[in-house]
């Protein structure tokens, strides 16, 4: 029997017309969605996308000024410029910045401090900024991440100006160096200011007037291919080069200075009279500043601060010395000038001091056995270096009168020198000793510091500032290194008014004592007078480094070289018209006129010379 199967025609028409229309609807939906995207994307964020484009293809750079030059006072160049290659890294074009780093750690030398310097310095870059990873590349470090560039993203070898000390050790303590940006540094500055920068001035001349060698930080703007690779530069604003400085210093007086006393440890200071500036500033033993430029090595440092010669202390600011016998002509001049003494005034000197209720006696370290003999007046006892006149001219001296007196000449107070680190020294008073050491003042420690021994202390700038005053009849004169910017004269620090009003008969006592220092027969410096075609004004100084008993003669072959006694020695010239005073302290030098005094002749002698020539040239 037959089955047949009937086809519901109209139905399956109903289910297709039904599908067509759910699809179409579907389709329809769907296409409204894309378009309303597309619109979305192309007229609604058309500017959004073409920024973030602009913001992929162009990247603003900042541009590192020129760091401004510094100059001595003859015009040759203390600080300049150099061009050197570093190793940059712009993190947001390194998908894998550990890979990056490992990869070029393969290709050339970058140690582990490198490294982490490195990180902590992209901490405070922002991500399309350059990032220094390794300073002064070689040629060869050059050649070969030229080579590799290709599998490198993002990093690159780029050109800056480094700092660069031209004559090194000579100068730098004064001038300091600039350094690489540590995270101290890093919370006070301005960022946008050192934007295009790694360096700041970290001591002497270059942090003082970081401001003005800075400059201000410029801008370009370029075009970058997909890898990062600049294409082509936009537009850009120039930055603006720091300002020059012209110091006071002089290189041919620093340059004798230093040759002179490289061996030593030791530090001088020679001060224009007139104007305040200071000539010469040398610290020795030094070191090199370039080194500290763009990192100095662990190993390096390390043998610098463990050095028992303190190459990196400036001796000249922050060294703190007995000054000895230099104070005796300040002394002398406070006591005539508040009547203690009187010029006609003498003593016996037998070669010990007693102080009533003493029984230990103060020696004369100055004299031979039997002192210095009868009739000794102030004159003589500086010309002589007579210890016993200023111990017993001491037992009429008030501490609190003579501390205050000293203060106008500079002792016990910081200069104000421009540029950081001084030291104040100490001019003790019975306030100093109460404070600091909680006890009373004796009659004793006048008598040691009548001859600069004791609880005083001074730096040798301290020392070139009183010697300065004392040769220009108490002018209020400041030192400074800076002269000039960008030519422009800075404001004189100095005051025209005298510190103390004291008679001119006195200053003349004080200033002819201080010449026959040197060219009298019987003045302690008497051996550099030969051949001078000047006359010239000092007085030498031998300061204590430990204590020699009374009864014992000094010898210092029987003590270690350190515990020698300091040699130091001042002075200023030509006598008639003072023009420079010099100070200079030799650490465990021994007696100040055989060791100190030939050097400070030098220096004098070259500025007199060129003083000379100057005076010449100007007819």
């Amino acid at each position: 029997m037959s089955t047949y199967t009937f086809i519901d025609f109209e139905a399956i028409r109903k289910l297709f017309i039904k599908r067509i229309l759910i699809s179409s609807i579907i389709t329809l939906v769907l296409a409204t969605l894309i378009m309303a995207r597309f619109f979305d994307l192309q007229v609604t964020r058309h500017q959004d996308f073409v920024t973030q484009s602009d913001n992929n293809r162009l990247h603003v750079r900042p541009v590192s000024p020129t760091r401004g030059l510094i100059y001595d006072k003859n015009g040759k160049l203390l600080a300049d410029n150099r061009s050197t290659y570093n190793l940059t890294v712009v993190t947001e074009r390194s998908k894998d910045l550990d890979k990056l780093l490992a990869d070029l750690s393969e290709l050339i030398h970058i140690s582990e401090n490198d490294v982490n310097e490195f990180k902590k310095r992209v901490d405070r870059r922002r991500p399309y900024e350059n990032t220094t990873l390794k300073y002064d590349l070689t040629e060869q470090d050059r050649s070969i991440l030229a080579v590799n560039s290709f599998r490198l993203p993002g990093a690159e070898v780029s050109a800056r100006l480094t700092r660069y000390y031209p004559m090194e050790h000579m100068f730098a303590h004064a001038l300091g160096y600039v350094g690489r940006i540590n995270e101290e540094e890093m919370q006070v500055i301005d960022p946008l200011k050192y934007s295009g920068t790694d360096s700041i001035g970290r001591i002497g001349v270059e942090k003082q007037y970081e401001n003005y060698l800075l400059g201000q930080v410029g801008s370009e703007h370029v075009e970058t291919n997909a890898r990062g690779r600049v294409m082509r530069l936009v537009s850009k604003t120039d930055p603006q080069p720091g300002q020059n400085l012209t110091l006071h210093l002089d290189s041919n007086l620093q340059k004798i200075a230093y040759d002179a006393l490289k061996s030593y440890r030791s530090a001088l200071v020679a001060i224009d009279i007139n104007s305040g500036g200071i000539l010469a500033m040398v610290s020795t033993p030094s070191y090199n500043p370039n080194a500290f430029v763009s990192g100095v090595g662990i190993s390096h440092y390390a043998d610098l601060v463990n050095s028992a010669d303190r190459p990196l202390f400036n001796r000249a600011l922050r060294g703190q010395y007995p000054p000895g016998s230099t104070i005796k002509p300040m002394l002398g001049l406070i006591a005539l000038s508040e009547e203690i003494v009187t010029a006609e005034q003498t003593i016996d000197d037998s070669g010990y001091f007693y102080l009533d209720g003493v029984l230990r006696p103060w020696r004369d370290h100055n004299a031979k056995k039997g002192g210095h003999g009868a009739n000794v007046n102030l004159a003589r006892a500086i010309v002589e270096s007579c210890d016993v006149y200023f111990y017993n001219m001491s037992t009429q001296m008030d501490i609190d009168l003579l501390a205050s007196k000293s203060k106008l000449f500079s002792l016990g107070e910081k200069t104000n020198i421009d540029i950081p680190g001084e030291r104040a020294g100490i001019m003790p008073d019975r306030n100093w000793k109460k404070n600091q050491l909680g006890e009373a003042w004796f009659d004793g420690d006048t008598v040691n510091a009548s001859i600069g021994q004791g609880f005083m202390l001074a730096t040798p700038i301290q020392l070139a500032v009183m010697t300065a005053r004392l040769a220009s009849n108490g002018k209020m004169i400041s030192p400074r290194l800076l002269r000039d910017i960008d030519g422009v004269p800075t404001e004189p620090k100095n005051d025209a008014s005298n510190i103390l009003e004291i008679d001119t008969l006195h200053w003349d006592y004080v200033h002819q004592a201080m010449q026959d220092v040197i060219h009298s027969p019987t003045g302690t410096a008497n051996k550099i007078s030969r051949g001078l075609s000047y006359k010239m004004a000092g007085k030498t100084g031998t300061a204590q480094v430990v204590s020699i008993d009374a009864d014992v003669e000094y010898d210092k072959t029987k003590i270690n070289e350190r515990q020698w006694d300091h040699a130091l020695f001042i002075a200023f010239a030509p006598a008639e018209n003072p023009q420079i005073a010099v100070a200079l302290v030799v650490e465990n030098g021994g007696h100040g006129s055989v060791t100190a005094a030939p050097i400070v002749r030098k220096i004098i002698d070259e500025f007199m010379g060129t003083a000379a020539n100057e005076s010449v040239a100007l007819r």
